[in-house]
């Protein structure tokens, strides 16, 4: 039995975690995965050669580095049920604050919270994947992460061509009360879920400094509450869309990593 740690920079949320998860699922020579996600490492125990599953994470595009392989027994097995249950609240807390930022960025006229809304829809997909595609046939998870791809991917243009229609026209300036409210509510839902995740390890019963100050979604959160003040001093919508096309980018960017597990 082998072990092979991975060092992966672009893991910094466990929605990242369940896309490996998915796209190493079909090789029966892994046999344990042990993610570390606030040191950015992947453990792998494995029987034979690592070089096609370095392959197959790389896809990804995680920015994944090879660390080392060396001789490991294998760990004992992890009844992975309480897991499950924590990925269920976390689905349902990134889908509710989808339906939450999504209402609420309409009615305050604020693309900073419809596309933190969409990144929150894109966490929820990627967890939706994980737990409704367990015992599917492959054929039939690739096509789901197909459909679910391109979805993302439409949303986050209809996006990109909202910021822009409102860059070159006249449109009102967003509420910055809802922008800061919503989003400070959506980064308790995060710090919320990355708590019940950090708290569903065995070997990490409690929230690490490390994971919430570096998780791309509390950023996003932070990111609208800054736009939204900024509103406030400068009188004008330009933060809120400077925002929105850069959180889009982020969700353009997971659509494709779900495009990666349907190949």
């Amino acid at each position: 039995m082998k072990k092979t740690i991975f060092k992966i920079s672009r893991m910094d949320c466990s929605s990242e975690e369940q896309l490996i998860r998915m796209k190493l699922e079909s090789f029966s020579n892994i046999k344990h995965l042990e993610f570390d996600i606030p040191s950015r490492q992947l453990g792998i125990y494995h029987i034979g050669d690592i070089d096609q599953i370095h392959q197959a994470i790389s896809e990804l595009n995680l920015n994944d580095k090879l660390e080392n392989t060396e001789d490991a027994d294998l760990p004992s097995v992890v009844d992975e049920s309480h897991q499950r249950k924590i990925l269920w609240w976390v689905l349902g807390i990134n889908f509710s604050f989808f339906i939450i930022e999504m209402t609420t960025g309409w009615i305050s006229n604020s693309m900073g919270l419809i596309a933190d809304s969409l990144d929150m829809l894109a966490d929820s997909i990627v967890y939706a994947l994980s737990l409704f595609a367990v015992g599917a046939a492959m054929s039939r998870k690739k096509k789901v992460a197909k459909i679910s791809g391109y979805f993302q991917m439409g949303l986050a243009l209809l996006g990109f061509s909202e910021v822009l229609r409102r860059f070159f026209s006249e449109s009102e300036t967003p509420l910055f009360q809802w922008m800061i409210v919503i989003a400070i509510l959506a980064l308790i839902g995060n710090l919320v879920s990355l708590w019940l995740i950090n708290k569903a390890k065995s070997d990490e019963a409690h929230m690490q400094a490390s994971a919430i100050f570096t998780s791309n979604d509390i950023i996003v959160n932070g990111g609208v509450i800054l736009a939204g003040i900024l509103v406030y001093f400068l009188k004008s919508k330009w933060p809120d869309l400077v925002v929105g096309g850069v959180v889009f980018s982020f969700v353009m960017r997971g659509a494709f990593r779900i495009l990666k597990l349907a190949k």
